[in-house]
C-alpha cells in the first residue's frame, strides 16, 4: 500500500489537479486518493498552500494604462464613426457638387479599419504575451514542487566569489530553471551574463539579476549534457560569451 501511495506522490498528478489539466478520469482518481490517504491529502494541503503563496509572488500584471488605451481608443472610434455620418449625410445632399468627398470618406474609412486591425493584433499579442507568461509560471511551480526536482547548488570562481545560486532541473518534466539569490558587486561598466551550451550551440540568456528576498527563477534550455554558464561582460551584455570571464558554470 505505501509503494502504491509513493507511486502516486511520485507522478504530477496532485499538481495538474490543482492547476487544472487532469482529464475526468484522474481527476476522480486523485479526489479517491484524497479521501482515503492521510498522506495525499496533506501533500495536497501543502500544494494548494504553495501555490497560493508562488501565485502571489508572481502575479502578473497588466501592462500599466493597458485599460484606459483601450477605453480610449474606443471612444475615438466611436467619435471618428459619428464624424463619419454627419459628412456622408451632407455629401448626400450634394453628391453631384462634392463627389470628389467619397474617396475621402471611403479613404478616412480605410484608415480607421486598418487601425482597428492594428489594435486588435496588439491585444492578441499581449494575450499570448500574458499566455506565456502564465505557462512559465505553471512550469517553475511544477519544477519546485515535484519530487523528481534535482537541486544543485552554485558558487561563483575567485573572480566571484560571492555569487549564489540555485539550478532546479527536472528531468522526467525537462524542465530546467536557476535562482541567482546573490551577486557580487561589479563596476558601473560591467554586468552578469548567462549562457547555456546545448547541443553545441552557445545560447544567450541574458543579462542576470539578483533575486533578493524572493524567486527570480531563469528558465535554462533543457537537454542532455547541457552547461550552463554565468560570465562577466561589458555593461549591456554581449553577443558572445567572455570565456577569460567565466566565473561559474553548471552541468545539467
Amino acid at each position: 500500500m505505501k509503494e502504491k501511495i509513493k507511486t502516486f506522490l511520485d507522478s504530477d498528478l496532485l499538481e495538474n489537479y490543482l492547476l487544472g489539466d487532469t482529464t475526468e478520469l484522474e481527476s476522480l482518481q486523485v479526489e479517491r486518493y484524497i479521501a482515503m490517504y492521510p498522506e495525499v491529502r496533506d501533500t495536497y494541503n501543502e500544494l494548494q498552500e504553495n501555490l497560493e503563496t508562488f501565485a502571489k509572488l508572481h502575479a502578473i500584471k497588466s501592462p500599466e494604462g493597458l485599460k484606459e488605451k483601450i477605453i480610449f481608443r474606443i471612444r475615438s472610434e466611436r467619435q471618428g464613426r459619428k464624424k463619419f455620418f454627419r459628412y456622408a449625410i451632407a455629401a448626400s445632399f450634394a453628391a453631384i457638387m462634392f463627389a470628389s468627398f467619397s474617396y475621402f470618406f471611403w479613404d478616412q474609412n480605410q484608415d480607421l479599419q486598418e487601425e482597428n486591425i492594428m489594435v486588435s493584433n496588439k491585444i492578441k499579442l499581449l494575450e499570448e504575451d500574458m499566455k506565456q507568461q502564465l505557462e512559465d509560471v505553471r512550469n517553475q511551480f511544477i519544477v519546485l514542487n515535484n519530487p523528481g526536482t534535482k537541486k544543485y547548488n552554485v558558487s561563483g570562481n575567485k573572480k566571484a566569489k560571492e555569487l549564489k545560486a540555485v539550478a532546479y532541473i527536472n528531468p522526467v518534466k525537462k524542465l530546467s530553471y536557476i535562482n541567482v539569490s546573490k551577486l557580487p558587486n561589479l563596476p558601473e561598466d560591467q554586468c552578469f551574463q548567462m549562457w547555456a551550451e546545448v547541443n553545441g550551440e552557445m545560447i544567450n540568456l541574458g543579462i542576470l539579476e539578483e533575486a533578493g528576498d524572493g524567486q527570480n527563477l531563469k528558465a535554462l534550455p533543457y537537454a542532455k549534457n547541457a552547461v550552463g554558464y554565468i560570465t562577466i561582460e561589458p555593461k549591456g551584455g554581449n553577443t558572445n560569451p567572455t570565456v577569460d570571464n567565466i566565473v561559474a558554470n553548471i552541468s545539467y
